[in-house]
Order: C-alpha cells, then structure tokens, then sequence
C-alpha cells in the first residue's frame, strides 16, 4: 500500500472477506451532501476547507445522492445473514475521499450518526484515488467526479458519476435498475445505429438475434447482484433489478433477453420502450438507483426525483 494512501478500519463494523463480497467504493460527495463544502474547497482552497470541517466535525453531513442505496445495500446484508449467519457474499462498502484524515474526522463521525455499516474509509492524498480500487477488490466504484469515473472504467473497475440531488427512494427492498446498450451489453449495436439509423440497428439486431451481445461495462456488477439474489425465491429476495431500455420490444427485444438468459442473470422486470422517456417508468419503480449512458435519460430520472447515475 502506497504512503498517500491512509486506511481507516472502522472496528464498530464486520470486516468482509473482499475475495467473497461484492465491494462498492463510494466518494464522499457521492454518499454525502458536500456541495457547499466543494465550492468552499475550490474558491478558497485546501486549508480553508479542512478548517471548516474540523470546526464542523461533530455536525453530521446531508445524505447525498448514494445514500439511500448504501442503506439499502445495508438491508440486504441484513437479510442474508438472517438466512445464513456464516454468509461471506455481502455488500462490503468502503468510502474513497480526497480528505486528508484530520478533515475526513466529519466523514467517519456523519457515517456514524446514520448508523451506516462502511467497513472502511481510505484518505487518498493523490490527484488520482482510483489506483487503489483494484488492490481493495472494488466491483462497483461511485463518483461525483467524472475524471475519477473515467479513470476507473479504463482500470477495468464498474463505475458511474451520480449527480448530486435530494433524493426520497424507499428503502427496502434494493431496487437498481439498468440500461440495456452501453451498460448491461457492449455499445455495438448504438454503434449501426448512429451509422445506418434505426433500420440498419433492426437488420442487424435481426441478423444477430441468436448471439449474445457483448459485455457493458456494468455486466460484472449486475451478474454478482444476481448471484446474490439467487440466494431467495423472487417472493422474499431484498434485491429488484429491473431492465429499461430505448430498444423496442417487438424488434429488438428477443436479442436482449436471450443474452440475459445466456449469461444466466435473471432480471426481475424488463421495459422496452421504443424511444419513449424513461422519466415515468422510473417514477413508478422508485429505485435506489439507475444506471445509464444518455445524459437525457438521466436528467429525465433527476426530474422525477430518481437518484442517478451516468455511465460515459
């Protein structure tokens, strides 16, 4: 482990074998709400920045954009060790912060006050945090920074950019929906679709229908979701994930679902909306968050108060 990086085990908390567990690494402004704090740290700089936290380090952060889905995420493990006490395939969440320590004391204590199980807070003094993902296990990497987004899926580590809003999902059970193109399955077929527009992408779909697309860059994640929902019948499972995609049913559909059933991950509820906005449907599911490539789709979600997150 490099010097620049600082590692605080949080000893109120079960560690988690990170061979076995599904590791989601979140930023501090992804599960917090530090926007006044960032414009702080970006027009008067470092020091007076850490002076403001430590100054406020007893008064607890607002949840920000990941929060109710690190609850959530919370609310499974919960239910798996109710079933099997000895269960080792958890949700092991970790936070990533640019904080030195000193400043990150408001982190760990906002953690606290909302009772939420992070196994571990790594303070990283470097201009790139992300190095240290692969050697932590992460399997899924939360960011409000796109520059760290971008150098985590060229890591080869799943990761999305959230956008800070209020967010009100429910929480439980876990409900995470995906895109299909360019998240879930490879961006091959948006490809023929910006070169030879709608039909050419029908045609090819048609031609394709019996091989399975290629990997997006969230397949890993959603596959281990999915092993983790196998583990109860749809009835009692804490895990929803749903499918919702611009793709028609009718002429691009069958190829979807037959990759789905390829790679054996099982989709509670899939929309095929031919283009249509995706805003209503996800106001219907309320999940705890939403994966996708179009920056429409996810403002579209933010309109109806959907917490989101982009994939570029």
């Amino acid at each position: 482990m490099a010097e620049a990086e600082s590692t605080v085990i949080n000893t109120d908390v079960k560690q988690k074998d990170p061979s076995e567990a599904l590791v989601i690494a979140v930023t501090t402004r992804a599960i917090f709400n530090l926007e006044e704090e960032h414009k702080l740290y970006l027009e008067k700089g470092k020091e007076e920045y850490t002076r403001h936290q430590q100054a406020n380090q007893d008064k607890p952060l607002p949840p920000g954009t990941a929060f109710a889905f690190i609850q959530a995420a919370q609310y499974v493990n919960k239910k798996i060790l109710e079933t099997n006490p000895a269960e080792k395939d958890l949700f092991d969440i970790l936070v990533l912060s640019n904080n030195s320590p000193e400043s990150g004391m408001r982190i760990i204590n906002s953690a606290k006050h909302y009772g939420l199980e992070i196994s571990k807070f790594c303070f990283v003094s470097d201009e790139d945090s992300t190095q240290y993902l692969k050697s932590h296990g992460v399997k899924l990497f939360l960011s409000a920074d796109r520059t760290d987004v971008c150098n985590a899926l060229r890591r080869g580590v799943s990761s999305a950019l959230v956008f800070q809003q209020e967010v009100h999902a429910p929480s439980t059970p876990l409900r995470v929906v995906f895109d299909g193109d360019a998240v879930l399955f490879s961006d091959e077929t948006d490809q023929v679709f910006r070169d030879q527009g709608l039909e050419g992408a029908v045609e090819y779909e048609r031609a394709m229908e019996a091989v399975p697309m290629g990997e997006g860059p969230l397949k890993a994640f959603a596959m281990h979701l999915g092993k983790m929902r196998k583990k109860f019948s749809q009835e009692k499972s804490p895990i929803r994930t749903y499918l919702v995609t611009a793709r028609s049913g009718r002429d691009m559909g069958i190829r979807a679902i037959k990759t789905l059933r390829e790679w054996g991950l099982a989709i509670d509820e899939a929309f095929f909306m031919d283009g249509a906005p995706k805003g209503p449907i996800l106001a219907q599911i309320q999940p705890h968050i939403f994966f996708d490539d179009g920056l429409h789709n996810i403002q579209g979600a933010r309109d109806v108060g959907v917490p989101s997150a982009w994939v570029p």
